[in-house]
């Protein structure tokens, strides 16, 4: 249990990282509506996986409207196999 990263496990988090494991990049509208999540709390949960430098967040704009987007780091990318490793480890092998 040791091994799980406690900044990916929560679900909101874990939601992210797998979204980002696949598609690199996607803008914040996209993933609150993917999670169903509000606002602020893919914001404050995107802030810590900023803080521990598993994605980076671009604030820009597509023409005059606003655009954020959030992209995994390769830092991020090695935590999410360590995370999923701890994970099938901890479950063990299939009966």
């Amino acid at each position: 249990m040791g091994r799980i990263d406690d900044v990916i496990h929560g679900r909101l988090r874990l939601g992210v990282m797998a979204y980002l494991a696949n598609a690199e990049v996607a803008d914040f509208n996209e993933l609150k509506a993917l999670l169903e999540v509000t606002q602020g709390n893919l914001s404050v949960q995107l802030r810590k996986l900023e803080d521990a430098a598993y994605v980076t967040i671009e604030k820009g704009y597509l023409g005059r409207k606003p655009r954020t987007q959030v992209r995994i780091t390769p830092a991020g990318r090695k935590a999410f196999a360590a995370y999923l490793e701890a994970l099938s480890q901890l479950i063990g092998p299939k009966a």
